[in-house]
Formats: structure tokens, sequence, C-alpha cells
């Protein structure tokens, strides 16, 4: 079990949805500094809808959201940033009409002035083939180039909790290992990491914890390896029983 003082993300059993149409009922998720947490499940199963929530994007009928120890439930999305929690869209994500240095630039409005230039800086050597582009138009970027950006551009504001929707969504195999190559590097230095994931055996096998949600609910949790290894999840949600071949 997950120790709830040592959680720098807390969600606790939320309920939301749109409308008349409830989709979150009752999902509680943890996430420590440093932990990537994974969450996966099959189509509108509330994967997404729990992200917004956590990002104040979606305000919850029950429940609540704690962040460093502080109950920010229906706070607004660009306060979250200033206090260290961004969230990356699967799509919509950058600018498209402007340069990657301008996207960058753009994403240090939170940040003191005198810090900004240092940001900007510190992405182009985490991302160098960002710093090689950093003239060129975010639209003109190939599918995996643009995730990059968009990922700079949430970790410009320096966060300490990364929300992440279906980042190798659309892209190419290559582009997903860079993309995965990456995360796993700003695992490193302490962020946090939430991210819905449709490749759900490449995140479980990365992740340190995972959730499973159905219609929902927290259906499975557990370590990373755990949930890979657990036939009914495998066979369930991962359309195959990797236990059984172990």
């Amino acid at each position: 079990m997950v120790n709830v003082r040592e959680a720098l993300l807390e969600v606790a059993k939320v309920e939301a949805g749109y409308g008349e149409a409830l989709v979150l009922r009752g999902v509680s998720l943890f996430a420590s500094a440093g932990e990537l947490v994974a969450i996966i499940g099959p189509n509108g199963a509330g994967k997404s809808t729990l992200l917004k929530v956590a990002y104040g994007l979606l305000h919850p009928e029950a429940g609540n959201i704690r962040y460093a120890d502080e109950d920010v439930t229906g706070m607004r999305p660009e306060r979250l940033t200033r206090l260290g929690l961004n969230y990356v869209p699967q799509l919509a994500n950058v600018f498209p009409s402007l340069s990657i240095a301008e996207n960058l630039l753009v994403g240090t409005v939170s940040l003191a002035r005198t810090d900004r230039r240092q940001a900007v800086n510190d992405m182009y050597q985490q991302f160098p083939l960002l710093a090689e582009r950093r003239r060129q138009r975010a639209g003109t970027l190939s599918g995996g180039q643009r995730k990059l950006l968009a990922i700079a551009r949430a970790l410009v504001t320096r966060p300490k909790v990364l929300l992440l929707d279906e980042p190798s969504a659309g892209l190419s195999p290559q582009a997903v290992e860079i993309i995965f190559d990456q995360l796993a590097a700003v695992k490193r230095r302490g962020v946090a990491i939430v991210m819905v994931e449709q490749n759900a055996q490449r995140a479980l096998a990365l992740a340190d914890k995972g959730y499973v949600l159905d219609m929902g609910r927290n259906a499975y949790e557990g370590t990373g390896q755990t949930l890979l290894r657990d036939p009914k999840v495998a066979e369930l949600y991962l359309g195959k029983s990797t236990a059984a071949r172990e």
C-alpha cells in the first residue's frame, strides 16, 4: 500500500463527469516524487477525465485532490501550474504558428522573469533536437518532435508533478522510444509523472506503480511489474495472458 503521507499528489474517492453523465465513480490515486504512475484501462474508463480533474479542468462532484499536502480541489489550472503541477493533453498541446523557442518562452510565464532564460536553456540541454530547430514553427514538426515540444513546454515551468495524456498516441515506434526514454530521464530527476497511456505494456514496464480503471472505478492497482504479471490484468486489459507465457 502507498504511504499517503509521502504522496505528492493524492486523488481521493473522486466522482466526476459531464452534465448528467457520471464518468468517475470513487477513483483514488497516489503519486510520490520521482515516481511514474501509469493509468491504463479500456476506452471510456475515465482515464483522461481523471487527469482533467487533477488539473482543475473539471470539477469533481465528490472527493478531493491534494497536492503537496494542500487541498487543491477545484483550483484553477494556472494556479496549479505556479504551484508545480502541470498537464500535457493528447491534442492541442503546442501553438503551431509559433516557433519552438516561442512555445517554450510562452511556457515560462508562470516563472519569475529572472528564471525564464535559464529554464528555456535547461530544456534545450535536455532536448537537443529542439535546440537545433528552435526557430522552426511547431506546426511543421513531425508527430514525435511535436510531442517532445509539448513535454518540454510543460517541463519548462519546473513542475514537481507532470500529468500526461497518451504521450505515445499516433507516433512511430522510433518516436515512442524517444518519448519514453525522455520520461525515464524526467523521473530520475525526481519529478512525479502520472501518465494515461494506450500502450499499456510499455507503460507498465516503465511504471513504478499502475492503476487499472474500468467503468469509472479502480479495478486493479499495484507495481507496474505486478500488473504485467497478473493473469487477469493481462487477459482483460493487455490483450493477452503475459503471465501464462512466463
